[in-house]
């Protein structure tokens, strides 16, 4: 923060002048720091290897040194000064100074407000995010001009929460090129990396008005809201597992069980895994239950709720008799494999041989369309080509 330290000590060839220079006492983890007097002709300025030290008057920067050395303002430095020089000569004239240090600073950033971000599978999610990042002075005259000329901003706090909300800023402005692009939800968690480097390749134009060097991003965290990241973890699992929804269900159903030692018991010994089973143990049954599926629909039993296989008599589980077997699918014969399609049904469901018609074959002979799949033509008994 700016540190109001008594006025150096005067010195300097002319009379009245003073030897300015940050002191050590003073700097530590400062950004910036304002000289408590103005600058006046003949004062004599302290220029370190680290630091930059900025003129600055009526809301602008004059001009600045940021080689070391120790400057002194009278017309033998012109060609160094320039128009301060002019601007100090003459009437008494003053200006501000403020040292800036050039070395390189560590910081953090946080959304307060999140962004919504439009998710073709989820929708409107609300993110944010969080890091850490290293930057520096690059240009002193922008970094003045902006941070004390624009935005008022007269110690080392305010430099940080400008330049966090900026960071921010510059994030959301990066997911949403990505998203533009066809990145996903479900993407971010895999492109931290490349959200990374596409944040630092965009840093030189958005921080450049600023006069800041973003030079690292690191530790990019993007949390997603409680329920879109349990979602996400599900279709993580699915995709390493191999199975589908249903299948994911069950073994997350065989794993309940298990750990339940009342009424889930019973079933799981029935179904030949045990109390032990675990979520490997239920996972490693989705085959068999998958065969189950082919089969036809299944629905659990009343009394221990294992799922039982339409048209089953008695439960495998516990014993419990389920009443008559249901009726056997009715419907037209599948053109392929001859067993019952139901009505409406467009692929068979056990062969998946469209049940669409086949188109009409018209006869060789006489040019009759003959529909179906008949041998000879009903007009004039002409055999029909296969």
């Amino acid at each position: 923060m700016v540190t109001n330290n008594p006025v150096p000590a005067k010195g300097g060839s002319l009379i009245g002048a003073t030897t300015i220079n940050w002191e050590d006492v003073y700097k530590g983890p400062n950004i910036l720091w304002r000289v408590p007097r103005n600058i006046h002709w003949g004062d004599n300025v302290v220029v370190r290897q680290d630091e930059s030290a900025v003129f600055y008057r009526d809301g602008k920067v004059l001009s600045y040194l940021d080689k070391p050395d120790r400057y002194s303002l009278t017309t033998l430095n012109a060609g160094i000064l320039g128009n301060l020089v002019q601007s100090l000569s003459g009437v008494r004239q003053e200006a501000e100074v403020y040292y800036v240090q050039r070395r390189i600073f560590d910081g953090k950033f946080g959304s307060q407000e999140p962004y919504v971000f439009r998710d073709p599978d989820f929708g409107l999610v609300s993110l944010r995010v969080f890091g850490s990042y290293r930057w520096r002075v690059g240009s002193p005259d922008n970094f003045i001009n902006q941070f004390v000329g624009t935005f008022g901003a007269v110690t080392t706090p305010d430099v940080e929460n400008r330049l966090r909300e900026q960071m921010v800023v510059l994030v959301y402005n990066t997911l949403g090129k990505m998203k533009d692009q066809g990145t996903r939800v479900t993407d971010l968690a895999s492109s931290l990396t490349t959200i990374e480097q596409a944040v630092l390749g965009a840093a030189p134009q958005h921080f450049s008005q600023f006069g800041i060097e973003l030079n690292q991003l690191q530790g990019l965290s993007i949390n997603l809201p409680d329920e879109v990241q349990k979602a996400v973890n599900t279709r993580s699992e699915m995709g390493v597992l191999g199975v589908n929804y249903m299948q994911y269900q069950a073994g997350q159903a065989l794993t309940t069980a298990a750990a339940n030692p009342s009424g889930g018991a019973g079933a799981m010994a029935g179904a030949g895994v045990g109390l032990g089973a675990g979520l490997g143990m239920g996972y490693g049954m989705a085959g068999q239950m998958q065969g189950m599926y082919q089969q036809g629909p299944s629905t659990p039993c009343p009394k221990c709720g294992t799922l039982v296989p339409a048209g089953t008599r008695f439960c495998p589980g516990c014993g419990q008799a389920l009443g008559a077997p249901a009726a056997a699918p009715t419907g037209a014969p599948c053109p392929k494999c001859g067993q019952p399609v139901p009505q409406g049904v467009k692929f068979c469901p056990n062969c998946g041989a469209s049940t669409a018609p086949p188109p009409p074959r018209k006869c060789p002979k006489c040019g009759l369309d003959v529909a179906g799949t008949g041998k000879f033509c009903p007009n004039c008994g002409t055999a029909m080509p296969t």
